[in-house]
């Protein structure tokens, strides 16, 4: 639902001209929101409109012969195709990656799916949960006396959209270069992105190499990364929950400073922060607890910057909004859209001297460009 719009979404942001290709009946992010007050409508999707921003749209019928020409015809000037659709659908419309390569010797496709387009698993359906599991991530998410957590908010999806975008951008600068240097100047690519394969290579790497060197197999640890050094946890403080990260030992030290160098510190019991973490992180943090207690976040966050120590509060939504370093930074972006209105959305998460990132249109109607696009 989000990877190929926020693939394209990435490369509009840098300049590109994109043109978003929906059913007659639009994409199916326009009904999932959130939407304002509640009161679903297709032009109001907090979803659409945030992954749609800075394209033109149309609308296609792919299930029809006629639907699937006028679709290759944009392809003829296309350098760069973005998609997302299942295995069938590509199938039965004759959009595979070798009539693109016949037809389109040097287009630039960015196939995004759960699992790859090869494989046993390239015609099952599947969504984060599934990629998360298939991953690895879902093995580290959780408490282990409950089921395993998925990543929230679609993020399979978002980092796999992301890697497209660099993907494609690549493939873009081979071709301008004919890097092969065979004298082939067509220079297309088939990019075949598989999101559990980016979630795995991201965010589940580390588990390898620990089992490799350490023999240890990670599991759920509820608010706590397990392989860490103590404290590395989520505790609950006077308004909300806190992180705190420590591994290094002159940070550790100053944090028993900050708490005043409690008695427990002289117990040899506590002075392993290896067996704390792993054998009883529950009774460990139990004596960090009341200090947290004792604060809120803001208190917590300005405590620890100026004794260096690394930590973060857990920000609601509202919180977010209103942080200061995010308004100082000039994050956020306003858009005005002709039937949502007004809205605030995130911005790109770095800024790019030499092509800063910029919106040149909201996310489109619903068919808005046909005229433009399609008969133009």
């Amino acid at each position: 639902m989000v990877s190929a719009p926020f693939c394209a979404k990435v490369l509009a942001e840098l300049g590109a001209d994109v043109v978003k290709v929906e059913p007659p009946e639009g994409d199916s992010a326009r009904l999932a929101g959130p939407f304002p007050g509640g009161r679903p409508h297709p032009e109001r999707s907090g979803l659409f409109l945030f992954a749609n921003l800075g394209k033109r749209g149309v609308t296609l019928n792919t299930r029809a012969s006629d639907g699937v020409d006028r679709l290759h015809r944009l392809l003829e000037s296309a350098d760069i195709f973005v998609e997302n659709q299942a295995y069938s659908t590509l199938e039965a419309a004759g959009i595979t990656a070798a009539e693109l390569e016949l037809r389109h010797p040097r287009l630039i496709t960015v196939s995004l799916s759960p699992y790859g387009r090869t494989g046993d698993y390239r015609e099952y359906a599947g969504y984060d949960l599934q990629v998360n599991a298939l991953s690895g991530m879902s093995f580290g998410t959780g408490h282990p006396h409950r089921e395993p957590l998925t990543t929230p908010d679609r993020q399979a999806g978002f980092l796999a959209g992301l890697g497209g975008a660099y993907a494609a951008i690549v493939a873009l600068l081979a071709r301008e270069s004919n890097l092969a240097g065979d004298g082939d100047l067509a220079g297309g690519q088939y990019i075949d992105v598989a999101d559990s394969g980016v979630i795995s290579t991201l965010l589940t790497g580390y588990h390898l190499p620990t089992f490799i060197y350490r023999g240890i197999a990670g599991s759920r640890s509820g608010n706590r990364m397990r392989l860490g050094l103590f404290p590395n946890c989520v505790l609950p403080c006077r308004d909300g929950y806190v992180c705190i990260d420590a591994p290094q030992m002159e940070q550790y030290q100053r944090f028993l400073n900050l708490m005043g160098d409690p008695d427990w510190t002289e117990n040899p019991r506590y002075r392993d922060r290896r067996a704390m973490s792993d054998q009883y992180p529950e009774e460990a943090e139990d004596l960090i607890a009341p200090w947290f207690m004792e604060h809120d976040k803001a208190e917590i966050l300005q405590l620890c910057l100026e004794n260096r120590i690394p930590c973060a509060p857990v920000l609601t939504m509202a919180e977010a909004l209103e942080m200061s370093h995010l308004h100082q930074r000039q994050w956020f972006v306003e858009s005005e859209h002709p039937e949502a209105g007004g809205y605030r959305y995130p911005g790109a998460p770095v800024r790019l001297h030499g092509s800063p990132g910029r919106v040149v249109r909201p996310a489109p109607l619903l068919g808005q460009h046909n005229a433009d696009v399609l008969d133009g």
